[in-house]
């Protein structure tokens, strides 16, 4: 709920957002001192094309939870 929570208050500010996937050391200092959010998915490190299945059907589950769509219940 705290995903769909924070997606209801992206799309109410109307301001881009942007998610970025770290290398296996993470992100420069620079880079992760600009972020607003940090985000983690685990202690362990995994291969871009599986972080952004993982981000991106979160994503759409906490979508789903603000229309009361059933997805997010199966």
């Amino acid at each position: 709920k705290d995903l769909a929570t924070e997606l209801n208050r992206w799309q109410e500010l109307g301001k881009p957002v942007s998610l970025l996937i770290g290398g296996p050391d993470g992100l420069d200092d620079a880079t992760f001192q600009q972020a607003d959010q940090k985000w983690s998915l685990s202690p362990l490190t995994f291969p871009h094309p599986l972080v952004r299945v993982v981000v991106v059907e979160q994503i759409y589950r906490a979508y789903s939870l603000t229309i009361n769509h059933p997805y997010h219940r199966a």
